[in-house]
């Protein structure tokens, strides 16, 4: 189920029609303007009718407000056809009473034969539609198709002369054309003229697809106004909007545990804030994932959700990796406190795969947020724009109050210098860096805590060993000794390994 954003209690607050799709009443400031027209362009294949059509399904299963669409292009049975993807039965609605379709065909040589034009016989028809259903919202869909060949001077006239009928029905209208050039429909409609104009567009970029909306105009409110990323789904559309009420943050002194003890003990005796963001940076093989799978089964013992989002490697392979080093996943599956988002990065964009990752995180509510690596979704577009989208993803999840951990792929020589090109380490609460050093000849990992906001930790530089036995941190010195040392080490850090197992158990039993 969609979340519909309420517009904020002011002391004028402008009439509005809540849309009900995810993100456009955010960005809107609470939806259309009631019982004004909105006119909505954009070119082919950009969202239009699908976008005007949810408006009213929304209208009638949210609100109880009837609604009118009438098509200019498509007829009934194939708009019917169309929508039936979404999950839409408009047949149900028009058995009820509270949806009207209609399909007006215009002979364009007709009107070129006459040298007429008169809107009267639409307005007629309009009228018999709203008194019929009780029509709150109507849908006039491809409206530029019927001012085809007409003067400029005419199209302009009818069309502020319609503008102003729908205005007098006292019904909230969205008005869909094909967009030209200079925010001109395809027929030459003056954005100008319309209350409030909305832009869709469907642009390819590094072979991806994007959708993006934007509000170019919204008389008598505040809006946003920078252009916004969307999807079409099998649920509709989502718009993903800036975060705007990233001021109104509130700081947890909650902790959140590592799932390593010695771990938390350097990061002042209890591990991470819970809320915060973390970054795990490293070249290849250095523990980044095995670091994620930990602190992910520490947060399914605390009967926590946590969602891992892959983007290297497929669930199954990471749940049958982590076995190998007695981090057992599994369990959290079958208990459902464990849930899995895979995609590869080059399916979509980094925006689109925030948006898709949004509707899970609303759908389980989950505590901890994980995406390995975030350095693969970084292989398109500038620095800045990378920056851009992870503050406002960062954001987001700092206002739910989730617990965010990235890892990111570093490549040898540029330790120092990657993370904070790419816009990550200095936008994250805490950062941990995972490398390898030699030591008496010997190839070891190590990890440091690089900063970690709020909170006294250590600068130490520790020995980070992974075996058959799980993960577990030491001093330098003590890596020197492959004997009892290394071992005793490694039994410190899995104390809880007997309680675990129990508690793995109990959980598959269950």
């Amino acid at each position: 189920m969609l979340k519909v954003s309420k517009p904020k209690k002011t002391k004028f607050s402008f009439p509005r029609s809540i849309t009900g799709i995810s993100g456009l009443d955010e960005i809107t400031n609470g939806g259309l303007p009631k019982n004004r027209p909105t006119l909505v362009m954009g070119n082919t294949g950009c969202g239009k009718t699908i976008m005007a059509m949810e408006f009213l399904v929304n209208g009638i299963v949210m609100f109880n407000e009837p609604g009118v669409f009438m098509s200019f292009e498509e007829n009934i049975s194939e708009l019917e056809t169309n929508v039936k993807s979404l999950g839409y039965d408009l047949n149900k609605h028009i058995v009820a009473n509270k949806l009207y379709l209609e399909h007006v065909h215009v002979d364009f040589y007709e009107g070129l034969e006459t040298g007429q034009y008169d809107l009267e016989g639409l307005f007629v028809r309009l009228t018999q539609a709203i008194t019929k259903v009780k029509a709150k919202r109507v849908v006039l869909d491809s409206l530029d198709t019927l001012f085809y060949s007409l003067e400029h001077d005419v199209l302009r006239s009818e069309f502020k002369r319609l503008l102003t009928w729908l205005k007098e029905k006292k019904v909230t209208a969205i008005i869909t054309a094909e967009v030209g050039e200079n925010l001109l429909t395809r027929q030459g409609l003056e954005e100008y003229v319309a209350d409030c104009v909305i832009v869709l567009d469907n642009r390819v970029t590094n072979q991806i697809a994007v959708r993006r909306i934007r509000i170019v105009k919204y008389r008598g409110s505040h809006h946003g106004t920078n252009e916004y990323p969307f999807i079409i789904d099998s649920r509709g559309m989502v718009v993903f909007p800036v975060a705007s009420e990233a001021f109104d943050l509130k700081s947890s002194t909650e902790r959140i545990s590592s799932g390593i003890m010695s771990l938390d003990k350097m990061l002042g005796e209890k591990g991470f804030y819970a809320g915060s963001s973390i970054l795990v940076s490293g070249t290849a093989g250095t523990g980044k994932t095995s670091l994620a799978a930990v602190f992910a089964k520490s947060v399914c013992l605390a009967k926590k959700h946590c969602l891992l989002c892959a983007f290297e490697e497929a669930p199954n392979q990471i749940i049958r990796n982590m076995r190998s080093i007695s981090v057992v996943l599994d369990p959290f599956i079958k208990s459902n406190l464990l849930h899995f988002y895979y995609a590869r990065p080059t399916l979509q964009n980094l925006e689109l795969h925030f948006i898709a990752i949004k509707k899970i995180i609303n759908e389980v509510t989950p505590s901890v947020v994980i995406l390995d690596p975030i350095t693969n979704l970084m292989t398109e577009g500038p620095n800045s724009d990378i920056r851009s989208m992870l503050t406002r993803f960062v954001d987001y999840l700092k206002l739910e109050h989730i617990t965010v951990m990235f890892t990111a792929a570093i490549t040898v020589g540029s330790i120092e210098r990657n993370p904070s090109d790419e816009g990550i380490s200095s936008m994250v609460d805490t950062w941990l860096m995972v490398q390898d050093i030699e030591v008496d000849y010997t190839r070891t990992r190590s990890l440091c805590i690089m900063k970690s906001r709020g909170m006294a930790h250590s600068n130490e530089v520790r020995s980070f060993s992974i075996t058959n036995k799980g993960v577990g941190l030491a001093d330098i010195t003590d890596a020197r000794n492959n004997g009892s040392s290394k071992r005793g080490y490694m039994e410190r850090e899995n104390l809880s390994t007997s309680k675990e197992k129990n508690e793995y158990k109990e959980s598959a039993r269950k």
